[in-house]
């Protein structure tokens, strides 16, 4: 998980990695924006070879939640 954590902020460019946890809402980051969904889908692609989309990431709450999309 930490690993994850690490690289999906760097994904989304958050500085304070450190305040991130798995029951961080992502949605609710100063970096979330637009960006940051293609951001996040590009992350996927290339760090886990899935394909994740818009409504996956609406639909998620936590880092936890894209986690789990990650890895299942």
């Amino acid at each position: 998980m930490k690993d994850f954590i690490e690289k999906f902020a760097e994904a989304i460019e958050v500085e304070d990695v450190a305040a991130l946890t798995a029951e961080t809402k992502f949605h609710d980051l100063d970096e979330w924006s637009s960006l940051s969904v293609m951001l996040t889908i590009a992350f996927f692609d290339e760090e886990y070879d899935k394909q994740i989309g818009e409504k996956d990431i609406r639909e998620s709450e936590t880092i936890q939640d894209l986690y789990n999309i990650a890895t299942a």
